[in-house]
């Protein structure tokens, strides 16, 4: 009995002894949330069409949902971005950082913050249709594809693919030039178009990149071997903020669907179609292109609080009597990817926002 007695009394004495801190058990996870930036290409035109260039970002405004947002960065054509502060309007200070967009998972600490290693000019993806459609005219459409990519500016970077009922990647994104006409000079007419299927890979392709991205696309007809609906690829090239522009022939012309497609997924990303009659036509296309992405603005800012998971509405205006003459086109829209939070066991960090 008094070794029973003796068990319970050292029992009780343990329990009556203080716990331990759970830090000292257990190492306190620190939490990351990932905080997306923005970004908008925007050209803004008169009543001719001719570009409106030196405006400030002062000269703009931003709402998303209704909310009025502040600028983060901002760039001219093919000129680095630079840092906005958001108290003033003015840019901060005099050095380049490079934007990234919804659904590519960077954030403010992955900018460069010098000069040198900033981004400049577009990640241009040409996408090139060599499906059975292509018969006709194939020689001339590498041509004015081959010219375009000699005329674009030194500081953009292109990638070159080419599909009919699968996607090929001829050329990987890149600032040599030849590489990339190699890729359009090999590439081969026959098989049925799966438009959307090539396009919804390229999209998605071009959102890895930071910067500014677009994607080009020459198709000569309807699509008849996609399982994507148009709507889907539309909505993600406007949610990471990648710019369609699309050139057809009077072929896929003659195809209303194809033509309602394509004018309403060009608008909705702020880019443009354009329906070519002949190869001098085509030319033309590829060149107003050219000069589009030379004398876009581009604009970011990270989004205030706003309760909304689904689709936000963006609105561009211009500030002040004298420019609201002028017209504005930019995407309309994005749908953010679900908040994402990162557990780890190291020492907390502070994460920008």
């Amino acid at each position: 009995m008094s070794k029973l007695w003796s068990l319970s009394l050292l029992l009780a004495s343990l329990l009556l002894l203080p716990a331990a801190p759970l830090h000292a058990q257990v190492d306190q996870p620190s939490i990351h949330v990932v905080v997306n930036l923005v970004q908008l290409n925007v050209a803004v035109t008169d009543a001719k069409g001719n570009y409106v260039t030196g405006l400030s970002p002062a000269d703009f405004s931003i709402t998303e949902d209704g909310i009025t947002e502040k600028i983060a960065t901002f760039a001219e054509g093919n000129a680095p971005s630079r840092r906005v502060d958001p108290s003033t309007g003015k840019f901060a200070v005099d050095y380049s950082i490079a934007a990234a967009t919804p659904g590519e998972g960077f954030t403010a600490a992955d900018l460069p913050q010098n000069l040198s290693a900033a981004v400049a000019g577009a990640n241009v993806f040409i996408l090139f249709d060599t499906s059975n459609y292509m018969y006709r005219g194939f020689v001339f459409a590498q041509d004015a594809i081959s010219d375009f990519v000699r005329s674009l500016e030194s500081a953009d970077k292109i990638a070159f693919y080419s599909y009919s009922r699968n996607l090929l990647r001829a050329a990987s994104l890149t600032s040599d030039r030849s590489a990339v006409i190699r890729g359009v000079r090999t590439t081969v007419a026959g098989d049925d178009a799966a438009l959307y299927n090539g396009l919804l890979l390229t999209v998605r392709d071009a959102a890895k990149c930071m910067g500014r991205k677009v994607v080009v696309v020459f198709s000569n007809g309807p699509d008849n071997a996609s399982t994507v609906p148009p709507e889907d690829v539309a909505e993600l090239a406007q949610s990471t903020g990648i710019a369609i522009y699309m050139i057809s022939t009077r072929e896929a012309k003659l195809e209303p669907v194809s033509t309602a497609v394509f004018e309403r997924m060009t608008a909705a990303t702020g880019g443009k179609a354009y329906f070519a009659k002949n190869w001098r036509e085509e030319k033309e296309a590829f060149n107003s292109i050219r000069d589009d992405l030379a004398h876009l603005y581009s604009l970011s800012y990270y989004p205030q609080l706003n309760p909304n998971r689904g689709w936000r509405t963006i609105t561009v205006k211009l500030v002040g009597e004298r420019l609201k003459k002028y017209r504005i086109r930019t995407r309309n829209g994005y749908r953010p990817e679900p908040a994402r939070i990162a557990s780890s066991a190291a020492t907390p960090e502070a994460t920008p926002e």
